[in-house]
């Protein structure tokens, strides 16, 4: 009687942390709705604000819940809108200048962590965001990494500042491919090539024009599809790692069920109406993950880093940028 009774108890107490960040998430997306803000960040900040909820033992389990099993059950349905054939569409060359782009970004972070004496996961995790699809990258890649609060408080900082650069990117990278005159094709491939989040290359290339917008989101996708191989070769690598007070990432069971839904969707058995609404609910698992994480984390666990990780990430983002760019302007 008595381990029923303590089993129900952790039961309920999972369910209040669920419950908690459920209420969190469904206020950042209402905020975001009236406000026009990122639903992330919302999610973030909320999540932060209700901070002492995790210090709380009828929470703490189910919050840690919804910043794992939730956010791996979110990577599992980003399967569904990976599509191998988008690299056919932009030819190989194309093909081959995004996939070196994103690699040479993601090694260019790890070295510029350390010139500005930072964590290396650190700059391959925030390079790893902005080389390949924002946010979704951010929580995919620091799910394959050794877990501690550190770790956290960098995905944390990593998805803040690609949410504030995407959209600054979104704004400015038209009018910079306008100043310097690139036809649609050059533009398409400079913005779906180097700005972050799927959602800020939408704005800004169909802002620009359909044709612009249409050659970006191919050029985008491609970069989404190499989240899959890059998670495994993160996991790889931080495998050996056997650091005190870190984790080993555990059997990547999720990674795998990630691919077989990108290979049944390239299949074809996923009914075209079906993958945006799978898309859909990814995106509200990454929401109800990230304000877990939030939940997780205080304001001056964040203040306590600086501000040298905004400037990695700005550096990271004009070095994907101008490697992009420079291709486009040379293959003229």
């Amino acid at each position: 009687m008595g381990i029923t009774n303590t089993f129900l108890t952790r039961q309920r107490s999972k369910l209040h942390g669920i419950a908690a960040c459920l209420l969190v998430a469904m206020a950042a997306k209402f905020l975001a709705l009236n406000y026009g803000a990122p639903t992330m960040l919302f999610a973030l900040v909320l999540g932060i604000s209700v901070n002492f909820l995790y210090e709380s033992k009828d929470c703490s389990s189910g919050i840690d819940f919804c910043s794992s099993m939730i956010l791996r059950f979110g990577v599992i349905l980003l399967g569904a809108k990976i599509v191998f054939a988008d690299v056919l569409a932009v030819g190989w060359t194309t093909a081959l200048v995004v996939v070196g782009s994103v690699f040479l970004t993601i090694a260019f972070g790890g070295v510029v962590a350390k010139a500005m004496k930072l964590d290396y996961k650190f700059g391959l995790l925030s390079a790893g965001a902005v080389a390949i699809c924002g946010i979704s990258a951010a929580m995919t890649l620091s799910s394959v990494m050794p877990q501690n609060r550190e770790m956290e408080r960098y995905t944390l900082l990593t998805v803040i500042m690609v949410a504030g650069f995407g959209a600054i990117a979104m704004v400015s990278f038209p009018v910079l491919a306008n100043f310097l005159n690139l036809d649609f094709q050059q533009a398409g491939i400079f913005i779906g090539g180097s700005i972050h989040d799927v959602s800020h290359v939408v704005g800004a290339g169909y802002a620009m024009s359909e044709e612009v917008g249409y050659i970006a989101m191919i050029v985008k996708m491609m970069r989404v599809a190499l989240l899959a191989p890059i998670a495994w070769i993160f996991l790889l690598a931080f495998r050996q790692q056997h650091t005190a007070g870190t984790q080993t990432p555990a059997l990547p069971w999720f990674l795998l069920l990630f691919l077989a839904l990108a290979i049944v969707n390239n299949i074809g058995w996923i009914p075209s109406a079906v993958s945006p609404l799978l898309n859909h609910i990814s995106e509200n698992c990454f929401v109800v993950a990230i304000a877990a994480l939030g939940m997780k984390t205080s304001f001056e666990g964040l203040l306590d880093i600086g501000w040298r990780p905004a400037a990695m990430v700005i550096i990271e983002s004009t070095f994907l940028g101008g490697l992009v760019l420079s291709w486009v302007m040379l293959s003229t």
